[in-house]
């Protein structure tokens, strides 16, 4: 869903009020109003770019999938994960890896770049919470290789913890679970279903990201009032429509004949500046928007992109996604070798004797008057193969019908969530 996705911030709005532009797609770096313009050869842009072509390529192939009903997923959750299982690959699985993920092939572009990308998710904010956590989950008796360890944990922040895999494969199957419901504040819970870890796991990868803002402009509780929502399958469901129709409603805004876009900041004060992108077509069809996932058109709405007054109605929502077998999609984009015997990940224990047995991926997104909570996590399980501003009339953006949306860092321009709204009566 955009160009510039996922994840780090930008100074110029924030508390103030003041609305940030959106950041470039990944052709074109476009800075956010008020900051100093990112050279393109920064990693943290770099990565940002490579993260946000993924997220477009993922979400079309999850909402084929999905048989047209709501979609959710953080591409920053998967790319982190997968970026530290790219560390231990070789040969032709590494360059599908590469290939599908979009990673720079420069080492230390990459790991600069996500490196980048953390500290500033971690940086901290008084008006928000953001954070993101990796880390990896050995069987006790299959060491990593050191080099290995030292990478994941130098530039992912991704300690090792020696796990019985071998002969507590549940208990450290809920080991790892807690741990992703902690750094979720139990948003995500039971990420690994039961019999998912087995006495042949042999290493776990884990992603975890969470994010709670509220607006810099907030809805009135008191103005909120059941509307009809047109749902993708022509049905009307009747939702809690939260809006702001005062003069003070100043948001970027961009139209085109085929849909609207409309940026929603969050607040922050001396932390990275975040915002909800929405993306409405202009008929009940997702076409429009789904079709604006594209590095032209973005940049040309960005560019038309200005603060003025507009009528919002938006719906009040909550989504629950988990995606039990990500394996099968990758595969479909290209990553095939990591999934079979044929797979060479030799580079995190020294043998050839690891394939990715399952990637799963679970997201919450809860959108308010106030603001938004979003988490989500993935994990990579491997086994061994062996064992007012102008006169002119007010825009109206009412989102009674499917939408696109997502949140992301306007600073580099990274996508941290993504989804669709097709019926906010359905989790």
């Amino acid at each position: 869903m955009l160009a510039g996705c996922i994840i780090l911030l930008a100074i110029a709005a924030g508390c103030t009020g003041t609305e940030p532009s959106l950041p470039a797609s990944p052709a074109v770096t476009v800075s956010p109003a008020g900051t100093t313009p990112v050279s393109p050869t920064d990693p943290g842009t770099t990565n940002a770019a490579a993260d946000n072509r993924f997220a477009f390529e993922l979400y079309g192939k999850l909402a084929g999938e999905s048989g047209g009903g709501n979609l959710f997923f953080s591409p920053y959750s998967i790319s982190s994960a997968l970026a530290i299982t790219y560390e231990g690959a070789k040969g032709t699985t590494a360059d599908e890896i590469r290939s599908v993920l979009h990673f720079p092939a420069d080492d230390a572009v990459r790991r600069e770049g996500f490196r980048g990308m953390n500290a500033g998710i971690n940086s901290g904010d008084p008006a928000y919470t953001l954070r993101t956590a990796n880390a990896l989950w050995a069987e006790k008796t299959a060491p990593l290789l050191p080099a290995f360890t030292t990478v994941a944990e130098q530039y992912y922040g991704a300690r090792v913890t020696n796990l019985d895999f071998a002969g507590s494969p549940e208990e450290s199957r809920l080991t790892i679970n807690v741990w992703v419901a902690n750094k979720t504040e139990d948003r995500i819970k039971d990420l690994i279903p039961a019999g998912v870890i087995d006495p042949m796991t042999r290493l776990v990868i884990t992603n975890a990201i969470y994010f709670h803002g509220d607006w810099v402009k907030q809805f009135d509780r008191n103005e909120t009032t059941d509307a009809g929502f047109r749902t993708a399958t022509g049905t009307t469901v009747n939702v809690p429509m939260i809006q702001r129709t005062d003069k003070d409603a100043v948001y970027r805004y961009a139209e085109n004949e085929d849909l609207q876009m409309l940026v929603l900041p969050y607040n922050h004060t001396t932390g990275q500046q975040l915002s909800m992108v929405v993306l409405l077509p202009r008929d009940d069809s997702l076409t429009a928007a789904e079709s604006a996932l594209s590095t032209e058109t973005l940049s040309a709405l960005e560019q038309s992109a200005r603060s003025r007054q507009v009528m919002v109605y938006f719906p009040k929502f909550t989504l629950k996604t988990k995606y039990d077998h990500l394996a099968e999609t990758l595969a479909a984009m290209g990553m095939l070798t990591a999934f079979g015997a044929a797979a060479d990940f030799s580079g995190m224990n020294g043998k050839h004797d690891l394939y990715i047995s399952d990637v799963i991926h679970q997201a919450f997104v809860d959108v308010n008057e106030e603001g938004t909570e979003a988490a989500a996590a993935t994990a990579v399980i491997f086994k061994t193969a062996s064992a007012q501003v102008s006169p002119e009339p007010v825009p109206v953006f009412k989102a009674d019908h499917p939408f696109v949306f997502f949140i992301q860092d306007n600073e580099t321009g990274a996508i941290l969530f993504m989804g669709r709204v097709t019926d906010p009566t359905a989790s």
